[in-house]
């Protein structure tokens, strides 16, 4: 049947691998996507093998127990996909699960690969970048010191820009935001994210819930916690209300950009929604845990001196990184608190923030530039 199989199994890999499917059928409008698509790609119209949800699994150990039901997804998007000999697959993110199907698109059916947001083997297990000049006709970037890193290991590698750059932006005002959801504008508000994966949000939330409290005895802080569109649906109904008992929290669904545009500071999950409270100006305080093994091991293999992605291209330490023992609701509440109260201090860090974002930004949008990418392929 031909056409494009199109994989992604994170939040944020979906929401660029739609972006990339529109505007792929923009410049060839009779394409068929299928593959293993999360909710943004399905509404794109990407016919799903599988569905990314399934694969929604972070730390060492933690995937252990999921290896099953894993591979038995990775056998039925490789050998339907295969059977149905795409031009091309652009596979996105999740480099555990896509560079494996990768390799089983090549063996089976010859096909072209084209990876969409580079690997971060420069992170760590850098020994992995050997198989990329073999595996991977294309590779496409979406932070600055990336191609060359690629390059300079014989990997056909093009930096896009940074998708968010072009699509994070508030959809409503201050005060319609306060307005809709009850909020006080004269009390500061204090973002939470705990994350886009029920695991790690289950993992974080009694951290920042103490947080939570505490900012909202001291400093009268409205908390809010945002979610991703769809999450309690994956959830369950009664995720939040389990944990969270009696914790002045309002929770706000599928409107992160417009939460975190309107809040003063935000405690964030290290992830992709750093980047998007960089966009946006936000100040922050990162945090992150995984099990203690999976900490203990990942310690000595990561091979940067940050784990927060904006203080990478920063290049020094622009945001707070409060990681694994560190991140408790004590620790958590007091760098909220000293933001909150300095407002040198935020404008300061909203000031690197808006470097940060300078050095994300391109003239063309990233997924026109990987469309055009695609197309010759097609």
């Amino acid at each position: 049947m031909s056409g494009v199989l199109v994989s992604a199994g994170e939040t944020s890999g979906d929401l660029y691998a739609a972006e990339l499917v529109y505007a792929l059928r923009r410049v060839r409008p009779e394409t068929q996507f299928y593959g293993c698509p999360g909710d943004r790609m399905l509404a794109a119209g990407v016919e799903p093998i599988i569905h990314a949800s399934s694969l929604g699994v972070v730390g060492l150990v933690e995937v252990l127990a999921h290896i099953p039901r894993i591979y038995g997804e990775f056998r039925k998007l490789t050998h339907i996909g295969a059977a149905r000999k795409p031009q091309v697959a652009i596979l996105t993110d999740s480099p555990d699960f896509n560079l494996r199907v990768a390799a089983k698109l090549k063996q089976r059916a010859g096909t072209p690969v084209i990876y969409l947001i580079a690997p971060q083997v420069w992170a760590w297990r850098q020994g992995r970048v050997r198989k990329f000049p073999k595996l991977l006709d294309h590779l496409l970037c979406i932070f600055p010191f990336e191609e060359a890193w690629f390059r300079e290991r014989g990997v056909n590698a093009t930096y896009i820009g940074h998708p968010l750059t072009h699509v994070v932006r508030a959809t409503s005002s201050r005060e319609a935001f306060f307005v809709r959801h009850g909020l006080d504008a004269g009390r500061p508000v204090v973002v939470l994210l705990p994350g886009s994966r029920v695991g790690e949000v289950a993992r974080h939330m009694p951290v920042i819930v103490d947080a939570a409290r505490r900012l909202t005895a001291s400093e009268g802080a409205q908390c809010v916690l945002a979610t991703a569109t769809g999450f309690e649906a994956r959830a369950g109904s009664a995720f939040f209300r389990e944990r969270i008992p009696g914790a002045s929290i309002k929770t706000i669904e599928g409107e992160t950009s417009d939460v975190l545009a309107h809040a003063d500071v935000a405690i964030a999950a290290s992830g992709t929604v750093t980047v998007e409270a960089a966009i946006l100006g936000t100040p922050m305080v990162t945090f992150y845990k995984v099990s203690p093994v999976s900490w203990a091991i990942g310690r000595h293999l990561v091979k940067v001196p940050f784990l927060t992605m904006v203080n990478l291209i920063a290049g020094r330490q622009v945001v707070p990184e409060v990681m694994q023992d560190e991140a408790t609701g004590e620790r958590l509440a007091a760098e909220t608190r000293a933001l909150l109260v300095d407002s040198q201090a935020r404008e300061t860090m909203k000031r690197e923030l808006a470097r940060v974002t300078g050095m994300l930004r391109t003239p063309e949008h990233p997924m026109v530039r990987a469309a055009a990418i695609a197309a010759e392929y097609i």
